[in-house]
């Protein structure tokens, strides 16, 4: 299998320009693990500025933060941090004629890297900028698609466009539904049924709580919790895997076996947070073990468990974060409703700009 930026680096007259601009971050690497920016400047290709996304460039900031604007050690380019950011002003600072998006996405749509893309395409498109997206696998497949589509009266920076939590689709193929004339250096030899250790490739974390594959494969669910006070395991070596609260007992862990979710069981665990939610206090809860990565449904996992928690505890469970975070999660204001786990299932995106096609489940 061949990734974009491999491609590219193969053969840098797939990109046009005389001032290049790159977003990246830590996975922005070839298989090889050479940085992309490196790879391209060997190549001869006039990258003139490098441009960070949330956590940063170099990935060291928490949720919701970035870098400063700097110098970057190894090639001496500027970066620019977006997040937050305005994408006009960013570009037209950086005086680009084009601009190149090289970036691992885990899948999920509030997850931000899609959404500085989708910021900077438009912006990109305004300015007569090129714009160009190295694509890379989607870690979690693309044969399902799973959760209700956003609804555009709860958009924000975790959703800006109508798909899918869990989306089942590549940043390339999404580029493609915000703006059919992009161009997009596609995957070489990655089939939909493929996950993340299908594919040979190293796992580079994309954000500090982000730390394995098994993370990413759970994230679409339990990323749900983020919105509650019901911890989401921040603070742990574990984010996302650990779930759980101070308040949580005896009847937690059966509850959730009983359910019989596909493709995953659950461990009993007590952990201290060392920072974010419960900060210093002991939680109990539950670790999930995926047992089949095919079958697993992270999306109904994670709104089961957050049922179960609603029912068990409904005195301790609290919305968190402002303007009822969960919500944009979410993409409505149904995520309690009784009827939350069936909206699980909607329909998978049309075929329209799959680059890659296979049936979808």
């Amino acid at each position: 299998m061949r990734i974009g930026a491999e491609r590219l680096a193969a053969n840098p007259a797939l990109v046009k320009g005389e001032r290049i601009g790159l977003i990246t971050n830590p996975t922005g690497v070839l298989p090889d693990l050479t940085p992309t920016p490196l790879a391209l400047l060997r190549t001869g290709l006039p990258v003139v500025a490098l441009l960070g996304p949330e956590h940063g460039l170099r990935g060291t900031a928490q949720a919701g933060f970035t870098e400063q604007d700097t110098r970057d050690a190894r090639t001496g380019l500027p970066i620019l941090e977006t997040y937050q950011a305005d994408p006009r002003e960013v570009l037209e600072r950086a005086g680009l004629d084009t601009l190149v998006f090289d970036i691992a996405d885990i899948g999920t749509r509030f997850y931000t890297f899609i959404w500085t893309m989708y910021d900077y395409i438009q912006a990109a498109r305004e300015l007569g900028i090129g714009f160009v997206v190295l694509d890379r696998p989607n870690p979690l497949g693309g044969d399902t698609a799973e959760g209700p589509l956003l609804d555009p009266a709860f958009a924000s920076s975790v959703g800006k466009a109508p798909i899918p939590i869990r989306h089942g689709l590549t940043a390339g193929e999404l580029a493609l539904r915000f703006d059919p004339g992009i161009q997009v250096i596609e995957l070489e030899g990655w089939s939909r049924r493929m996950r993340h250790a299908d594919t040979g490739l190293p796992w580079i974390m994309p954000s500090v709580n982000m730390p394995t594959p098994d993370t990413a494969l759970v994230y679409p669910g339990t990323g749900l919790l983020e919105g509650t006070t019901f911890s989401e395991g921040r603070g742990t070596t574990r984010p996302f895997e650990l779930i759980g609260a101070p308040y949580v007992d005896d009847r937690f862990l059966p509850a959730l076996q009983a359910l019989r979710l596909p493709g995953v069981r659950f461990r009993e665990v007590w952990f201290t947070p060392t920072f974010h939610k419960h900060e210093g206090l002991t939680c109990r809860g539950v670790q999930l073990h995926v047992t089949d990565a095919l079958a697993f449904r992270p999306v109904l996992t994670g709104v089961s468990i957050l049922h179960t928690v609603r029912d068990l505890y409904p005195r301790d469970l609290d919305w968190w974060g402002p303007d009822r975070f969960a919500q944009h999660l979410w993409g409505s204001d149904t995520l309690l409703d009784d009827d939350a786990r069936e909206r699980c299932g909607e329909p998978a995106l049309p075929d329209g700009h799959l680059l890659y096609p296979s049936s979808r489940r």
